[in-house]
This record gives C-alpha cells, structure tokens and sequence, in this order.
C-alpha cells in the first residue's frame, strides 16, 4: 500500500510538471508569434555575443530572453542579459548573456544559442524542449534574470523582447535600464554572491569603487589640480551617461572633463577607444593641451585607450599593452614590498607589442602567457595565476586575484605585527582589489585604478609611455576562397597549414631587425589577418606585405594580389 502511494506520489508530480510545462510552451508559442524570425536569417553567437543590424534582432532578443530563463533554472542562479553592439556603428545592435559570477556563458550555452537563434519558427518549441532534456533542467525551478541596455535608439524595444521571453517562461526580472556592460556583470556577480562582492545597485557600485579609489589617492602626496584632471571621451554612449552620474562620488579627488557626451554626437562616430586605437588620432570634440592625459572608452564602456599629445605635437597612443605593463609593475612592487610570495603573470595574445613582452620578462622579471586571441581565453588562462592580468591591445582587460591570493592578503591587513611598509603595501593592494571589477574589462574602473596608480607613483603620461617603446607593427588582411585552409597553433602564433607557409614566413621574418610576423583566420569572414612587427616603421610595412603575398599565393588568395603599402 505504501508503495503504490509514492508510485502515486510521483506520478501526480509528474503530471503537474507536465501541465506546468504545457502552460509555459504554450505562453512560449504565443508570444513567439510577436517575434518572428525572418526567414533564412543565419547568426552565429561569438565571443561579443550575436551582433548585427538592429532590424535583424528582435526574435534573437525574445529567444535569448528564453535560453537565459533556461539557463537561470540549470544554475539556480540570476543570469544577466545586455542589449548592446558595443563599439559598433549606432545603428547596429547586439545581446550577450552573462553567468552567474559575472562571466560569459560557456560554450556549450553559445552553441545552444547559435542553435535557438536560427531555428525557424515552426520548431522552436521543439529546440527548446531539446535543451531542457539535454540538460536534465526542472522547470519548476524558479528563474531570474538581470537585463540591461546601451543608449542606441533600437535598445529600448529590443530590450522589451529579452523581458517577453523570460515572462514568457515563467521567469522573473529585474530590468536595470541604461547601464554599461561592466556594470551589469558586476551586478549578476553581486546577486549570486549574496552582496560579499557588493551591492547589486548602481549606486552601490559608485560607493564601492570611489571609496576604493579614495583610500589609494590618499597615498598621493602633493596632487595638484591640473594632476587630477582627465580628459574622458564617452563615445557619445552609455559611458558618458553613467560617468556623468559617478562624478558627484569622486568629489574633489578627480576633475573630469567629459567630451562627446551624447548630447549631440552619433555613438561611436569619430570617436570611442576603437576609433582612437584604430586611426592613431584623438576623437573629434576632444580639446586637448600638450602633454594632457586623455582617455577614451568604448560604446558599451568596457574598453579604454589613453594618450596624449607631445610638445610637437605628436599623437602618443596608450593601449592596452601598456595600461597591462603599468598596473602589473604596480602590483610586482607591492607584493615585495608587503613580504607575499604570490605569483603575478600578464596574459598576451599574440597581438602584444614585443617591447611589452621583453619589457615584463627582461626587466620587472614577471611571468608573461600568450594565448589565443578573444577576451574568454584571456580570461580563463589569468584565473591560472594567484594575480593575473589581461589586456588585449584594444584596451579591453582587467585583473583577477584568486581565492587564496585575497585571503593571504585580508589575513596580512589585520596582522598587528606588520611593520609600516607591509602595512601600507598591503592596504593597498586591498583597495586595489576593490576598486578592480574582477567579472570583466570595465572602462569606468580600468581608468579609476589607471588613475590612482599613476598618482601614487608621481607618473605623467609621458613618464607612463617611456616605460618601453613600442615596436613598430602593422595590421594588414588578404580575401581568400576559404579561411578554413589556414590552421595554427602556440596561440596562433606558427601556421600548421597550408603546407609551406610557416617556412616562408620565418624566411621572410630572419630579413628584418628585431622581427616577428604571424597570420590568423578571422573568425567572422573568409579573411586572414596579418600581423608583422620590426625595428623601424619600414621594416614592418615591408614583412606585412610579403607575407601578405605569401598567404595570397599559398592559402587561396582572391581578387588582386597585395600591393605594395609604399
């Protein structure tokens, strides 16, 4: 009797599951239905998540809106999701999911998005249940679901199609409105943290980050006015926006002066980290004085370039190669000084300028990785390391600490018998660690550790970019018939095929002074980029164009062959 009251039991849980489910697929077709997908329409989810013309998303958003209720379920945790195309053209738009301590998703969840984005309409309840029975997810779990947006004028529709679809399932959400995207990681982290990483609010992210920034400025001595003055470029987007309302927490310790601010510019037009990094000139809208540091962030505020202008007026560029060797020597000199025996590496791809690289190993004598090119390697190989910094070239970075890392360094805050330089060195590198957004690149936190370093250590701009020269580089890229033809390996740094290639090109690399070159698939179009790098600005022009001619001849080339750039 007992027996067949369980098989009861369990058979009318099953069943309500089922009804449960049915109410829920059934709410999903229906709404779906204001969300059609065009026909034919293929997107491939990447690194930057999906990201196309604004008029191409609203049945991704509904769906991405499903997949992050489903992903909530699995993980019992608040997923985040960000309506954004980051540093692209205004009128395109773009959505990335967020993990519950602030990471990407992973890369089964990108395919399972890639799938559920191109399904046609007929099926998508069917991929849905698919995913549900792949991942053995109950559906009776609840679900919960961070979703913010830029300032680009298709977001605010878009963003309504994200919140259909997790109301469509059942999910519940908190929609955040207009933040940038570091700012939306930093709150999924803060939430499935249960508040240790902070306040899951953006006023508590502005308190966290200028008191942080407050205690390392007060190890500055003498600052004057002209010292804390920064000249910020916003994009004309969401990084302007939220920079305008952080200024009142930095009260006297910072003076911003805030250019393309979105009040008239187009976002991203002439101006933001990717146009500065790219075109080698400061944005329009920027009035800059000799010697003025100036900094740049992009569309969505999670990357950020600096430079300035000499008394020649010559433009000096400070990227991300740079911005990694500042804070990494920074924190080398602190953990001697506090007695830690941690170790710190730099995470590179092969993009770094070789000055940076030689300059870490050969002289501050910390651990240097080269990885594959995109933010989730960089991201996963720093979490190797008690300290790990990563910064691609284009400004987009940050800096993790490990678990036992933050303990030894709490633990060494409240010995008593340290003595005064431990005990400064240390507190320090607490408020370091608070002021660093450890989920992702954030432009607004970058440039406020930026900022305090360069303070704490007496250091102009000029002082910062004569740490080491760069080498100079040039990007070019060949059209071929197929990219799959090229292979690589040791993070894409020595082509495995076509047969032949790698041979011409280290042939062609010994003809130059301190030279180095290496060839990549896109991982978009049927292009394969190409990077060389030599002792004068020739040199590199020169190597990129013959081994331009080599990937032409060797891999498929099409169209005209590479001309020469002189």
């Amino acid at each position: 009797m007992f027996i067949v009251q369980i098989q009861q039991c369990l058979y009318m849980k099953q069943c309500s599951q089922c009804f449960y489910e049915m109410a829920q697929f059934e709410e999903v077709s229906q709404k779906s239905k204001l969300h059609p997908k065009p026909e034919g329409l293929t997107l491939q989810y990447g690194t930057a998540g999906f990201r196309t013309h604004a008029k191409h998303l609203d049945h991704i958003m509904f769906r991405m809106g499903l997949l992050a209720t489903l992903r909530s379920k699995k993980t019992k945790s608040t997923i985040g999701v960000m309506v954004t195309a980051s540093h692209n053209p205004e009128e395109d738009n773009g959505v990335k999911l967020i993990d519950p301590m602030g990471e990407m998703v992973t890369a089964m969840w990108e395919g399972y998005a890639t799938q559920l984005a191109n399904v046609e309409q007929d099926s998508l309840l069917k991929e849905l249940k698919d995913i549900i029975e792949k991942e053995d997810i109950n559906m009776s779990e609840p679900a919960s679901v961070y979703v913010g947006k830029d300032t680009r004028p298709s977001s605010a529709s878009l963003s309504q199609a994200v919140l259909d679809g997790v109301s469509s399932l059942g999910g519940k959400t908190h929609d955040y409105g207009l933040v940038t995207t570091p700012q939306l990681h930093y709150m999924v982290c803060c939430c499935n943290t249960h508040g240790c990483y902070g306040s899951p609010t953006i006023e508590g992210y502005y308190q966290k980050l200028s008191q942080a920034f407050f205690l390392l400025t007060q190890n500055a001595l003498n600052r004057t006015d002209d010292q804390k003055r920064l000249l910020v470029d916003g994009a004309n987007g969401i990084g302007a926006l939220k920079m305008r309302e952080m200024e009142p927490f930095l009260r006297s310790e910072m003076q911003v002066v805030l250019s393309n601010d979105g009040s008239s510019g187009k976002l991203n037009h002439m101006c933001g980290a990717d146009y500065v990094k790219v075109q080698q000139k400061a944005p329009q809208g920027m009035n800059m004085g000799v010697g003025e540091r100036c900094c740049s962030f992009d569309g969505d505020a999670d990357r950020i370039v600096y430079y300035y202008t000499d008394s020649k007026g010559c433009f000096h560029l400070l990227d991300g190669d740079k911005i990694a060797t500042l804070i990494s020597t920074y924190l080398k000199e602190l953990l001697i000084q506090a007695g830690l025996n941690l170790q710190i590496a730099v995470v590179q791809t092969a993009y770094a300028n070789g000055s940076s690289t030689r300059y870490l190993e050969d002289v501050m004598k910390v651990t240097v990785c080269c990885t594959k090119t995109g933010v989730k390697h960089l991201h996963h190989a720093a979490q190797e390391y008690d300290i790990g910094v990563y910064f691609e070239a284009n400004g987009h970075g940050t800096v993790l600490f490990s678990r036992a890392a933050q303990k030894q360094i709490q633990e060494l805050v409240k010995d008593p018998n340290s003595n005064d330089e431990r005990k400064r060195a240390v507190k320090l590198l607490e408020s370091t660690i608070n002021l660093i957004n450890q989920t992702v690149g954030d432009a607004i936190s970058d440039m406020l550790v930026i900022e305090a370093v360069l303070a704490i250590r007496g250091m102009s701009a000029q002082d910062w970019d004569a740490i080491y020269t760069d080498l100079p580089n040039r990007q070019l890229k060949v059209t071929v018939s197929d990219r799959r033809v090229i292979d690589t390996t040791d993070a894409e740094r020595r082509a495995v095929s076509p047969e032949g290639l790698q041979d011409t090109i280290d042939s062609l690399v010994k003809k130059y002074k301190s030279a180095r070159s290496f060839v990549r698939p896109s991982g978009t179009e049927d292009v394969v980029r190409v990077y060389a790098e030599a002792d004068t600005q020739e040199s590199a022009d020169s190597l990129a164009h013959e081994v331009s001619l080599a990937v032409y001849r060797l891999a498929g080339g099409i169209g005209d062959e590479p001309k020469p750039l002189h």
